[in-house]
């Protein structure tokens, strides 16, 4: 016979009790002490500008320099020895792609992204990013949970937290093809903050530069319908609680109890927000599904902007492969075509849709590149200085915030390290990134750990 701490190990496909089953589900509706929903809307600090984030991850570290930090003296002094820190004797190698001023604003775009550069009047670009480490392990989990010498909640994570979600049949998190590597599940977590925050990852990276788009596994249960898992899942619960009551607080135990109670209402919503064939065909070619290079992440996207619209609070899409230590001019070229059209026909849809002026759309990856050649045709880490894009969510648009020096090394005005921009995200959804702490271990943690200003500049 089992054990109630053996049920709460199980599934619900592998319990059979549905005879005590109407029973359970009577005595938990009557029962005072139900959990609140831990993912209700909730208040922000002060009045947001944003809603909602879309992140665009970029793993590998894309290059700000051949991208979107306009280096005029590195094409001048192409081929010249640099000599400064640990480049010393490197020789400079010039963007192989021209920069022109995009839009009204005259954004400085290269030509890798000219669909992109169509919405330059969007753009917020801060050119000067910095993070600790040239390491794509450890860069990877600062860029999303702050630290990476312990385990952390992600941003998304404390995102979900302080704020809940708008619809409770979705996740509040969902992050598509999130990458093994480069603390893997770790990116999506909820470290010390409860489960019911982690991610919901859909589909796997590391199958190419955009990773895998599949459905959510096993959302679908081949043995019992609708009903009879419920009576199941009520029985379960009815033991999950009962152990709640005899142990006292463990959020291990709430955590379970609040992720099969979302788990069973994902299995009527997630399908529908998945099923692209409700998007017109021009909606569809907008982002660039069905085209050469660009379907994957095109669906990817597309998506993302599905979930947004349903009521997730956080969506992370991942692309990989974009650490250029060689092959840049193909490599490079590639990876750009593959996400130009999508993002262009995403920022696009977000706003004939309403959705881009309360949804901040963020772009970048862990770290840059180096203004030095790598095997003559590649480039190196580069932390001291890179850039990243944001557009939406009550930022400046077609606005350049931060600068590194002549040839994109470091930063040199407006530096803005991880922890100011992830102060800053939070400041855009109305959260003080002092004040959304959690108590762990005696302390009040937070996503900035004790350090971040919010990047004042860059807000509308």
């Amino acid at each position: 016979m089992f054990s109630r701490r053996s049920m709460l190990q199980g599934t619900a496909s592998g319990f059979g009790y549905l005879a005590f089953a109407a029973l359970a589900h009577e005595a938990a509706a009557k029962e005072p002490g139900a959990a609140k929903d831990p993912l209700a809307p909730k208040a922000s600090h002060f009045p947001a500008k944003a809603r909602r984030v879309l992140f665009l991850c970029m793993e590998g570290g894309p290059s700000h320099v051949d991208t979107f930090d306009h280096k005029p003296k590195l094409t001048v002094d192409d081929g010249k020895l640099f000599n400064r820190g640990r480049l010393s004797g490197a020789k400079l190698l010039a963007s192989q792609w021209a920069f022109k001023k995009r839009g009204n604003s005259g954004l400085w775009v290269s030509d890798l992204f000219p669909e992109v550069a169509k919405h330059a009047d969007d753009l917020c670009v801060l050119n000067g990013m910095a993070t600790d480490l040239p390491s794509h392990p450890q860069a990877f989990l600062q860029m999303h949970c702050g630290v990476f010498q312990a385990p952390r909640p992600s941003l998304g994570a404390w995102v979900l937290y302080g704020l809940g979600t708008e619809n409770a049949n979705l996740p509040g998190f969902v992050t598509l093809s999130p990458p093994a590597n480069n603390g893997g599940p770790a990116n999506h977590g909820s470290s010390f903050l409860p489960a019911i925050y982690q991610g919901t990852k859909i589909g796997a990276g590391g199958l190419g530069r955009f990773g895998d788009t599949t459905q959510v596994s096993n959302l679908k249960n081949p043995r019992r319908g609708a009903e009879a898992q419920r009576v199941q899942l009520d029985f379960v619960q009815s033991l999950n609680r009962d152990l709640l009551a005899a142990d006292g607080a463990n959020p291990g135990v709430e955590g379970a109890i609040e992720a099969y109670e979302l788990a069973f209402r994902m299995q009527a919503e997630v399908p529908k927000v998945m099923d692209l064939s409700q998007e017109t065909k021009a909606t569809q070619e907008m982002y660039g599904v069905g085209g050469e290079g660009t379907d994957r992440f095109g669906k990817q996207c597309l998506l993302a902007r599905r979930f947004l619209e349903a009521g997730v609070r956080f969506v992370e899409v991942t692309a990989g492969g974009w650490d250029q230590h060689r092959n840049l001019k193909t490599d490079l070229e590639r990876n750009c075509t593959g996400i130009d059209k999508p993002i262009a026909g995403l920022l696009a849809d977000l706003k004939r849709r309403g959705l881009l002026k309360d949804t901040l759309v963020v772009w970048g990856g862990e770290f840059g590149r180096t203004p030095t050649a790598q095997g003559g045709d590649g480039r190196d880490h580069n932390n001291k200085g890179y850039s990243i894009w944001m557009a939406g969510g009550g930022v400046k648009g077609g606005f350049t915030h931060g600068k590194t020096d002549d040839y994109g090394f470091e930063a040199v005005e407006g530096r803005t390290h991880v922890h100011d921009w992830h102060a800053t995200v939070l400041h855009l959804l109305g959260l003080n990134h002092e004040k959304l702490t959690f108590r762990h271990n005696g302390r009040d943690m937070r996503l900035t750990d004790v350090k971040g200003e919010v990047a004042t500049g860059v807000i509308a």
